[in-house]
């Protein structure tokens, strides 16, 4: 009989949990169960907290590729696989890689890549921006421009500075904040399912505002 690892066991019980519950339950599950609890039943209670954050986060990436919605036409659509970017320093190590192997999006078998500059992004569905690229974040957001790439990370204020998805903590959980007006402007759709789950979510501004 062909053995599970224990990094794939888990991604196999999110896909179950998918298909029987629905995608919008399975985040709100991952959302109660918090880092620490997600990461353990990945990695084991031994690992590191920075460790067990990594595995929720590469958890979020996966599962916001299955509620956001690319235009037809998106660079990144016209390629065989669904593609996670991860820019310079990779705080995921092979967590990402091993996490996401043999995964799916929309029928494309998910890659996992790492950039050296932002202007390779262009083909990238989510673009992962590391912490020891905040000096950088001006440049990186305005070379990915209004591409349709999802960009998310963790660094402090990255919605407010129109990064489109940002890891908060709260707590023993791992939350996040969406600019939809970020993503509104890169022709990204954000569903309502995603939203509700959101601690914040950045609108666009009226006419007027």
């Amino acid at each position: 009989m062909r053995q599970c690892s224990a990094t794939t066991r888990p991604m196999r019980k999110a896909r179950l949990a998918v298909r029987r519950n629905g995608n919008a339950r399975f985040l709100l599950f991952l959302l109660a169960f918090g880092a620490s609890a997600f990461a353990a039943t990945v990695v084991g209670h031994s690992q590191a907290p920075r460790a067990d954050a990594g595995q929720v986060q590469a958890a979020y990436l996966y599962n916001f590729g299955k509620f956001v919605k690319w235009p037809e036409l998106a660079p990144a659509n016209q390629t065989g696989s669904f593609t996670i970017c991860v820019l310079d320093q990779d705080p995921f190590g092979q967590v990402l890689q091993s996490m996401l192997a043999r995964e799916t999006v929309s029928g494309k078998p998910v890659a996992v890549k790492r950039l050296a500059k932002a202007q390779d992004a262009g083909a990238c569905h989510i673009l992962f921006i590391g912490a020891a690229e905040t000096k950088n974040l001006p440049g990186i957001l305005s070379a990915v421009g209004q591409d349709a790439v999802l960009t998310v990370s963790d660094i402090p204020d990255f919605s407010k500075r129109g990064g489109m998805i940002q890891f908060v903590p709260e707590g023993d959980r791992l939350r996040f904040e969406i600019n939809l007006d970020g993503a509104d402007k890169a022709h990204l759709v954000v569903p309502s399912e995603l939203l509700k789950v959101a601690v914040a979510v950045r609108k666009p501004a009226r006419p007027g505002e």
